[in-house]
């Protein structure tokens, strides 16, 4: 059992003030680091956190999680979890959050600004005007109405571009692997070559598991047509970066925008060293597609409630690796959560155990995903040592948590 007053919390790469005291509200003892850590970092500060805090550039592996000897939670406080080893998390029984929606609309806006500016040339006319050089012309410069976007990837970011896209007057091309319903007027491509072939822009919003690494390089920046845009604000290892900067300086794509890279600097004021420095027309930002007050206040008070709630509740709805389970909370009760493999026959032990010493089971649910089941039971009346140690030696326990 977790006492409330004695829950460490590290929080890593300056998440937003609203989760700091969010969580220090009930009571966490909270330490908030400005920059990522490196994995030998973070092994030598984890002992003694119950709740790790991070966001895209904190890598949680399996030795890092190997070394939490009191992890319970670990909370992404952006969209994206592939930094962390999900499948190591789930068999440590670590649950692991993150805020799929709260930054949608800043990376959005931030993919319509881009497009403007790259397609009015706004960074070229800016620098030569910063030089003292007044140039008036129209060349190369195009309104965004009429024009088609591709987008790569239709989930949360790439749905909510689309409809915005379609409001500012450009058509909307898209392709996915999964089946998505096409929002609006937009057009679903059957491949990823038609929507490189027919697309003016094509922007880039897919996950970083690792079958994505790689995947847009030399020949879908052929297959694009000439003098189209480019972005890039999902993640870094998914675009070839000399492969792009080719294709910019041939010619053969007029502009690009990233805000994601391959490597980065692991906090502010660090060196940002990439083949895109010193390219006209390319825009280069800091990876700040959700990094706006708004998004970043969101985040920091959903993932910091989803938290709380797994450590007072044990409840797992939107968890990433674990089963969703909300079990409402009852007075007077004891609360038992019991992480397991999924196997046949576990709900039936468990509850025979729980018999056999006369413990009454008040309220109960379990749910499965995959390899692993999740258990919330709530009992009534005392309950002895004996009972906890019989549920923890069950060959299909990952982990057991008691909440008051």
């Amino acid at each position: 059992m977790i006492d409330q007053a004695k829950v460490r919390v590290l929080l890593l790469e300056s998440i937003h003030r609203d989760a700091v005291t969010r969580l220090e509200a009930e009571g966490y003892s909270v330490e908030s680091v400005r920059n990522a850590l490196d994995e030998a970092e973070l092994i030598e500060r984890i002992q003694g956190v119950h709740l790790l805090g991070i966001r895209s550039k904190t890598q949680v592996t399996a030795k890092v999680l190997e070394a939490a000897d009191s992890l319970v939670a670990v909370g992404a406080f952006c969209i994206g979890t592939d930094q962390i080893d999900l499948h190591a998390a789930s068999a440590a029984g670590v649950a692991v959050f993150n805020a799929p929606f709260s930054n949608t609309r800043s990376v959005v806006e931030l993919a319509i600004g881009e497009i403007i500016a790259m397609t009015r040339r706004l960074t070229e006319k800016n620098t030569l005007m910063h030089q003292g050089v007044w140039d008036k012309s129209a060349d190369g410069a195009h309104e965004i109405r009429g024009r088609r976007l591709g987008i790569i990837g239709y989930g949360n970011i790439g749905t909510q571009l689309s409809v915005l896209a379609e409001n500012l007057g450009m058509h909307v091309s898209f392709y996915d692997t999964a089946d998505k319903l096409a929002l609006s007027n937009a057009h679903r491509c059957a491949s990823i070559e038609e929507l490189l072939e027919t697309s003016d822009i094509v922007t880039i919003h897919v996950d970083g598991r690792p079958g994505n690494a790689g995947f847009f390089g030399a020949e879908q920046f052929k297959r694009m047509k000439p003098n189209a845009l480019f972005l890039n604000l999902s993640r870094g290892i998914v675009v070839d970066h000399v492969a792009l900067r080719d294709a910019l300086v041939d010619g053969h794509i007029s502009g690009a925008a990233v805000d994601v890279f391959p490597k980065e600097p692991k906090g502010r004021g660090d060196e940002f060293v990439s083949e895109l420095r010193g390219l006209p027309n390319v825009i280069l930002t800091p990876h700040i597609g959700g990094s706006t007050e708004e998004a970043q206040s969101d985040i920091g008070d959903f993932v910091a409630n989803k938290l709380t709630h797994f450590i007072k509740d044990g409840n797992t709805t939107l968890s990433v690796n674990l089963p969703g389970v909300a079990l409402p909370e009852q007075d007077g009760m004891s609360r038992i959560v019991h992480v397991h493999l999924n196997t046949p026959g576990v709900l039936a032990k468990v509850n025979s155990i729980l018999a056999q010493h006369s413990v009454n089971v008040e309220g109960q649910l379990l749910s499965t995903r995959g390899e692993y089941g999740y258990l919330i039971t709530d009992i009534s009346g005392g309950y002895s040592d004996e009972v906890l140690d019989q549920l923890r030696n069950m060959e299909q326990t990952v982990r057991l948590r008691v909440l008051s």
